[in-house]
């Protein structure tokens, strides 16, 4: 499952993030990945949590992103859950890409039994019309 956490910077998304963090910490039994453009939220997560700071890796398009997520999940056979907090400060690239990157990450959701929760700050309006069916 895909799960899309959307609205303008303020509207408390990260918060309704780290809560689903904390929700899955309690409940599942693999690991959880939490990824990031810096490490802000160091303090907010569970030591548990494993906590990715992408700032020092090329994440300048979704194609790579995606080889990024794939290399994490390939490190490790027991991810349950990656949240992953900002997408559009972690991949600059256009909107244009948007919906494949959701897409094959929906395809690993299904082949891996791993629920990917997103937070993108911008309204419904100015995202690609494909993500419809992945807004929470």
């Amino acid at each position: 499952m895909v799960k899309l956490i959307i609205g303008k910077k303020g509207s408390g998304k990260t918060k309704a993030l780290i809560n689903d963090v904390h929700d899955a910490v309690n409940v599942e039994n693999g690991n959880i990945i939490f990824i990031c453009n810096g490490d802000r939220h160091v303090l907010d997560l569970n030591h548990s949590v494993r906590l990715i700071d992408v700032a020092d890796f090329d994440t300048s398009d979704y194609r790579i992103f995606k080889s990024f997520i794939n290399g994490v999940l390939s490190q490790n056979y027991d991810i349950t859950s990656v949240f992953i907090d900002s997408l559009l400060k972690i991949v600059p690239d256009d909107n244009d890409n948007m919906v494949k990157f959701f897409d094959d990450l929906d395809a690993i959701s299904n082949d891996r039994g791993i629920t990917f929760t997103i937070c993108i700050s911008a309204d419904k309006e100015e995202l690609p019309g494909g993500i419809d069916k992945y807004i929470a």
